[in-house]
Order: C-alpha cells, then sequence, then structure tokens
C-alpha cells in the first residue's frame, strides 16, 4: 500500500509538470567530475518542475563517467566545496540517491536513444522525486561547440521545448530556471540568459551581459568586477550572453543551425549570438536568474598557454567571420599587445 501511495504521488507530480515547458539542461563534462558532480547536487534541487538533465562527456581521460555514475548510485559524495564555503548550502546536503540514469554513445544519442526505455524508467517507482539523468558519452574531445551539439542533436529529436547550455563549474539558485523560461512570455523572439557571479568571490559580478568589440576583436563583460548592489535589476538586451548559462527555444535552433565546431573553445556563444540577431531575435540577461562560475576550471587560468592558444585561434576565426576589412589593422595591434603582456605574465 506504501509503495503504491508513493507510487500515485509521483504520477501526479509528472503529469502537474507536464504542464510546464519541457527543458533539457545540457551540462558538458571533461576531465571534471568533481565540478559536475557538485554542480548536478545544485541542478537537481531546482524547483522548476519539467527539465531533463543530460550530461555529456568528452572522452574524459579521469574516470569521469564512472565517478558520474558512483554519485548517481548514492556511491560517492560531492567532494567540493567545504562546508565553510559561502555557496555550500546550494550543493548541500545531498540530495536523495539514487537518480536513475540512462548511459548512450554518441550515434545513440544523435539517433534519439531509447525512448522505450527512458518511458519505462520515468515510469518505475524506483525514480526518487521524479529526476533522471540521461549520460552521453562522445568518445573523444569535440570542444565546447561539438560537445553540446551532440547533446542539443538529441534534445531536438526528442521534442524539447527549451535547451539550455549549463557549464559543469557551476552551481545555481533553486530558482533560477523559472525566471529564464518567463521571459519567453514576454518575448518569444529571444535566446536569454543568466547574471553570472564569481564562484569564489559570491557578491562579485563576472558577468551581466556583453559587449562585442570589433576594433578589438574583443567581447568584454559588463558589470565584471563589480560587487552587486542592485544595479542591475532589470531584464535588458545585450550583444551576447555568456555559454556558461543560456536558454534558447529549440523550434528556432531548427532553423538557425547548431553552435559553430569550427571554434573548439571560446566564442562559440558569441558568434551564435551574432547569427540569432541576424535573424532578428533579441538577445536578453535575465538579473533573476543567477548562477556562480568557477571560472576557466577546465582549461587553466586566462595566462595559461592553453586558453591562450585556443582564444587567440577563436579570435581570429570570429574576426574572419564577422569584422569588415578596416577592423583588422586596430586587431591586429591589440591582438599583439594582450598576447605580449600575457605572455610575459604567464
Amino acid at each position: 500500500m506504501e509503495g503504491n501511495r508513493k507510487l500515485d504521488l509521483k504520477n501526479k507530480v509528472w503529469q502537474k509538470s507536464k504542464q510546464f515547458s519541457k527543458v533539457a539542461i545540457l551540462i558538458l563534462n571533461w576531465n571534471g567530475w568533481k565540478d559536475t558532480i557538485e554542480c548536478l547536487e545544485s541542478v537537481f534541487r531546482i524547483t522548476y518542475p519539467n527539465y531533463q538533465v543530460i550530461v555529456i562527456d568528452n572522452g574524459s581521460t579521469d574516470g569521469s563517467m564512472e565517478k558520474i555514475k558512483a554519485w548517481a548510485e548514492g556511491k560517492h559524495e560531492a567532494l567540493t566545496p567545504e562546508p565553510t564555503h559561502p555557496l555550500y548550502h546550494l550543493s548541500h546536503p545531498p540530495v536523495k540517491k539514487p537518480i536513475l540514469y540512462i548511459e548512450y554513445n554518441r550515434k545513440e544519442a544523435e539517433a534519439s536513444g531509447n525512448p522505450e526505455l527512458e518511458k519505462k524508467i520515468l515510469n518505475s517507482s524506483q525514480v526518487t522525486n521524479n529526476k533522471s539523468l540521461i549520460l552521453i558519452q562522445t568518445g573523444a574531445n569535440l570542444g565546447f561547440a561539438g560537445g553540446n551539439n551532440v547533446g542539443i542533436r538529441y534534445a531536438l529529436s526528442r521534442g524539447f521545448d527549451y535547451v539550455l547550455l549549463l557549464n559543469n563549474d557551476t552551481v545555481v539558485e533553486e530558482r533560477f530556471l523559472e525566471p529564464l523560461i518567463q521571459s519567453f512570455k514576454t518575448s518569444k523572439e529571444i535566446a536569454a540568459g543568466s547574471i553570472i557571479y564569481y564562484y569564489d568571490k559570491p557578491k562579485v559580478i563576472n558577468f551581466a551581459g556583453g559587449k562585442i568589440n570589433l576594433w578589438k576583436g574583443s567581447t568584454p563583460h559588463i558589470g565584471i568586477n563589480q560587487v552587486d548592489n542592485g544595479q542591475f535589476r532589470d531584464m535588458k538586451e545585450s550583444d551576447y550572453i555568456a555559454g556558461s548559462s543560456f536558454l534558447i527555444k529549440t523550434e528556432f535552433i531548427k532553423k538557425l543551425g547548431l553552435l559553430n565546431e569550427a571554434y573548439f573553445l571560446y566564442a562559440e556563444e558569441v558568434d551564435y549570438c551574432i547569427r540569432i540577431k541576424k535573424y532578428g531575435f533579441k538577445i536578453i540577461l535575465i538579473p533573476e536568474s543567477r548562477i556562480w562560475h568557477k571560472i576557466s576550471s577546465s582549461v587553466g587560468k586566462e595566462h595559461s598557454t592553453t586558453f591562450l592558444y585556443h582564444s587567440t585561434k577563436s579570435k581570429i576565426l570570429f574576426m574572419k567571420k564577422h569584422a569588415k576589412i578596416y577592423h583588422w589593422g586596430s586587431f591586429f595591434f591589440f591582438l599583439e599587445r594582450d598576447y605580449v603582456n600575457k605572455l610575459f605574465s604567464v
């Protein structure tokens, strides 16, 4: 009898959730299972009722997939942050386990996975709090765009209403998703993103919108390093939104296409936002949606040789696609100056 009551309650929750648009939350992992597990602990606390978490592993070599599966089975706890960290409450205490999961390789995921198996699992009485996890192994490091595109193709094939790109080295507020979804009721022709704070400085802003400067080939963040005193309270248009938390309707992705995989790392979301604007849509920053980002944890800090290589390569590709001939002289001047400054500060 107790089991039947729990199943009836789960079915009622599931039926209620169907009244809300379904969101595919894509979390890309590459050798970062500790960050990913902390991110998952925070995401599985959100109050929005209709979402599916999809972790795409980009061919990790650190045993990430096995660690994440062990976490879902309740055999591995989140190891970060320390209990004294001001954001500890966003990922602790642990959400109830097990969280049932289905694992696909790239070919299976891009061919729509196994809908019957997923339906069986989602209707199982073992599903905890109506939560489940899709795991996709790409088999190689496809970069930010390539890895996320695998997840996007899966989401498109399965009829999700929205796709949310979320960095694995972030944690989120419980109600971070509702304001993003709500913004589409104001205007359907948009893409929306969150305000981003530093994980290590939780009251300091990293991103409250972005500017695109083709003279410098730069994409400076609005509000960077400012303490949040309520100066960014209202929804506003932006040149671009960060790929750390990027929400878009799947029906628009079908028209616009996927992320450009020529960008292995950096500038993918800026390029995509330019394409969105050329389509006549707006880019909106939603300050009521808040996340905290560890910043460059997968490739090291901004003065590392990995960062310099990929950021420079992406800048040049970005300029080739979007700049006019009269932008190039000043671009190379600033590129050389910035490169030399960063190289000597390594």
